[in-house]
Parts: C-alpha cells; structure tokens; sequence
C-alpha cells in the first residue's frame, strides 16, 4: 500500500469513528438512562431507540453491502427504522450498541486490508466503491449522532 493510500485510510478511520469537531456516536450513545430511550421529545419524530437502531441497521447494510455481492439490503425506509420506540429492555440497547461499534470495527478492517482497493467501483452496485461507503458511514453516524444529542439535551441527560 502506497504511502497516500495510508494516510487516506488513517483519515477516513478518523472520520468515521468521529470526535474530530464534534462528540463521538460513542459519547452519544453512553451514559443514557435506560427511561429516557424510549422518549420522543414534542415536534420530533423518533425516540434515542429508533435514531441507535437506525445507525446500527444502515450501518450493518453499508458493511454487508461492501463484503458481498449478494447482500440484499432491507427494503426502505420500513427495513431501515424500527417501530418500537423504545428497547424491549436494556440488554437489547447494549446489544444494539455493541453491535453499532463491531460492525464499525469490521469496516475499519475492511478499509486496513493488505490491497484493499478504496477507488475502484465495486463489480455490483451502480458505482459505489470503498472509498464512497466509508464517508458514507460517517457521513449518516454524523447526522444522526447529532440528532440524539439534541434529543438528549431536550430530555435532560447530556453534559
């Protein structure tokens, strides 16, 4: 791997795991009591719950996405937002969580392989390439990392 190719992937790891100008998702998602998940402040339209799902679900379709030429995503926007509004307990938050951190680790992995080709559109797709799913990545974790901390601040538990 070429020395530009290096800094590229050390850039877009930095992107995607955040806290460059902004809190992490991982700040976002920490420390939120468990009663609060599931509250939809007035005039929003989703609790904590479904904007962590969402991250975790679009997430896991980009990573997928990028491995296999067979992934079928889930159908949109039904597949891609959850209806519930809140966990059904708190092991099925820290599950969605953990999940939301493997999966970025595994992108990261991809991203880290020796050869990893971050500009050559994928066979299949209609053009993506590595490169267009990692600021991808950021880019929607960003947005919505954003959402739950207003969420949070409006119901009270953020710094």
């Amino acid at each position: 791997m070429n020395n530009n190719n290096k800094e590229v992937i050390r850039q877009l790891k930095a992107l995607i795991m955040g806290g460059n100008a902004h809190a992490t998702l991982h700040d976002a998602l920490a420390n939120i009591p468990e009663n609060k998940l599931g509250l939809v402040p007035e005039h929003l339209p989703y609790s904590i719950w479904q904007l962590a799902e969402h991250i975790r679900i679009c997430q896991w379709d980009i990573l997928e996405f990028s491995k296999d030429a067979k992934h079928v995503s889930p159908d949109w926007p039904v597949g891609y937002w959850p209806v519930e509004r809140a966990p059904e307990n708190n092991a099925a938050w820290d599950k969605c969580v953990s999940q939301i951190k493997h999966d970025c680790l595994e992108f990261i992995g991809l991203l880290e392989q020796e050869g990893a080709d971050l500009y050559t559109p994928f066979p299949w797709g209609d053009g993506q390439n590595l490169l267009r799913e990692a600021m991808l990545i950021a880019d929607h974790n960003s947005y919505h990392t954003g959402e739950i901390i207003v969420i949070r601040r409006m119901l009270g538990c953020w710094k």
